[in-house]
């Protein structure tokens, strides 16, 4: 209670000096238009390596901008640290300088935004100073700002008031500045390599192109449901048969599942689609993807995650789901098996599974209960079964098996990606096969897409196709243990 009245007197008082710049010093609390010559890093840039006797002599004049952080000092002198987009920047006021310009900051708070011309200098402790010769109001903040030593404490209002977050958190606000980069990377990276951007609708009669719980909305116009989309694929996929060889979206998809550090029910994936290319190409791809994306943080492309050393500058490894499996348990489920014997090795290794599913589906769950955690350095797991693997093409030499990949690193699944199928025949068969599967109580099973198998009835090159999470990648490549620290405006239950 009494911190809430001492909130309340500061937010009084704050007022209380917003009518002091209407009344006795005639500005508009909340500002126009302003230009400025330098943002803060740049003055750094520029001068930190420059002496004081340089700048004195050199008479450097700027015109600066930002949010005051840090304010020390009264009477006639005061020093404050002002932050923009690109770092902090000391400013010394001195009344005798401003005359009656300086009760401007004076009487400012922390976290009010002001302009200021002033001249170069280093203080004799040797900092990088602006010296004001004048002074602009440009917008008062009515609340006060978060504790600069102690943060924000409740973990919750970090996410739920990201604006806060952002202002208290430098750490956070270079992780959300890195994002933008490494996304930057991977467009630049597709971009260089003939792809394609595209967008695909969000909005989608049929929810495909993944095993996901879609979010249903109703269209009052055309008195129909529609899904969110749970994946980008299959309307891609839909352009490779109209022409476009090479095709890649990053957007978000919406998936009504729970959450954890690893989900959000809205999320950002990169999928990509390239006529003539096989798995192994995407291999090739998706390692350049991630090289390209690493080195926005690292000039060696060796990173820290959770304490553990990543070193994404060398070769992928490439493994063999089932030769994994046999490595980790011993058995070898290269040999030919009944859903029987499948599911006493099972048993044996106490190992869960579904009454409707097949071998297939056993050996997958084989490599998540034993292997998946223990691949730290990224490895391409490729070879799953053709019954956890709908829309991937089956392998030449073992039809059980499909030219399918995941990357994994840290024991984390970072892309999925395949041959692609392109079998209209074989298509329908494995629609329908999932669609048996949600009769059969698994509601994140795919439904038959007529229009897409139509598509694929009018031909569709060989192709290799690409699932990236982007949010994890960030996560990786920022040391982010949870995903609501890498996506801006995580979903949060209504307070």
């Amino acid at each position: 209670m009494a911190e809430e009245k001492a909130l309340n007197d500061q937010m009084l008082a704050r007022r209380q000096k917003l009518a002091t710049l209407v009344d006795d010093l005639h500005l508009d609390p909340f500002g126009k238009r302003f230009e400025r010559s330098a943002k803060a890093q740049e003055l750094h840039d520029l001068y930190d390596n420059s002496t004081l006797e340089e700048l004195e002599a050199g008479q450097h004049e700027v015109t600066i901008a930002g949010r005051m952080v840090a304010k020390r000092g009264a009477g006639k002198v005061i020093f404050a640290d002002f932050r923009d987009v690109s770092g902090k920047i000391q400013v010394y006021a001195k009344r005798d300088d401003l005359g009656e310009n300086y009760p401007i900051i004076k009487r400012a708070d922390l976290g009010d935004f002001l302009g200021i011309k002033g001249i170069m200098m280093k203080t004799e402790a040797g900092e990088l100073t602006v010296l004001a010769t004048h002074l602009t109001h440009l917008s008062k903040a009515l609340r006060p700002m978060p504790d600069k030593f102690h943060g924000i404490s409740d973990v919750e209002t970090r996410y739920r008031k990201r604006y806060l977050d952002l202002i208290a958190n430098e750490e956070s606000f270079k992780k959300f500045q890195q994002r933008s980069h490494i996304i930057s990377a991977i467009r630049a990276y597709m971009d260089k390599n003939e792809f394609l951007e595209v967008e695909t609708p969000i909005l989608q009669t049929e929810a495909g192109g993944a095993a996901a719980r879609p979010f249903i909305t109703h269209h009052n116009a055309l008195n129909i449901d529609m899904y969110m989309r749970i994946a980008t694929e299959l309307y891609l996929k839909r352009l490779v048969v109209g022409g476009m060889e090479r095709v890649y979206e990053i957007g978000r998809i919406f998936r009504n599942e729970g959450m954890d550090p690893k989900h959000n029910p809205e999320f950002t994936t990169m999928e990509s689609y390239a006529s003539y290319w096989d798995f192994t190409d995407v291999m090739n791809e998706t390692e350049g993807i991630f090289k390209a994306a690493a080195g926005v943080v690292s000039d060696d492309l060796k990173i820290t995650y959770q304490g553990t050393e990543i070193d994404l500058s060398k070769n992928f490894a490439r493994a063999h789901m089932i030769d994994l499996i046999k490595d980790r348990t011993g058995v070898d489920f290269w040999q030919d098996m009944s859903v029987e014997a499948a599911q006493k090795l099972a048993d044996e290794h106490h190992v869960k599974y579904e009454k409707y599913w097949a071998v297939g589906h056993i050996i997958n769950a084989f490599f998540e209960e034993f292997v998946e955690d223990t691949l730290v350095q990224p490895t391409f797991v490729y070879g799953h079964p053709v019954e956890v693997s709908p829309l991937a093409k089956r392998n030449a030499d073992d039809s059980r098996f499909t030219d399918r990949f995941e990357l994994f690193i840290m024991g984390g699944e970072y892309a999925n990606a395949f041959t692609e199928l392109n079998d209209p025949i074989d298509q329908r068969a494995r629609f329908e096969a999932q669609a048996a599967e949600r009769e059969n109580g698994n509601d994140e099973a795919e439904g038959i897409d007529e229009d897409f198998i139509e598509a694929l009835e009018y031909g569709m090159p060989p192709t290799g196709g690409l699932g990236v999470g982007i949010d994890r990648l960030i996560m990786l490549l920022t040391d982010s243990d949870t995903i609501r620290d890498v996506v801006l405006f995580p979903t949060m239950r209504p307070e």
